[in-house]
């Protein structure tokens, strides 16, 4: 089973995007999203932000 974890973009620099899920902030890997902004929803796999999602997709957020 893999577990994914949903959250907000709050700053990207270089290739890591600072991403805050439900008050706890993380420091991951950006490098597979090519168009990624702060304010961006995102969906985190084992220290990488794997897909872009939606506000209304996303939960636990």
């Amino acid at each position: 089973m893999c577990v994914g974890l949903s959250g907000r973009v709050v700053a990207i620099e270089d290739d890591m995007a600072l991403v805050d899920a439900s008050g706890a902030r993380r420091k991951v890997s950006a490098e597979l999203l090519d168009d990624l902004e702060p304010g961006d929803y995102v969906m985190v796999h084992a220290g990488v932000a794997i897909a872009k999602i939606q506000p209304d997709e996303e939960t636990g957020v």
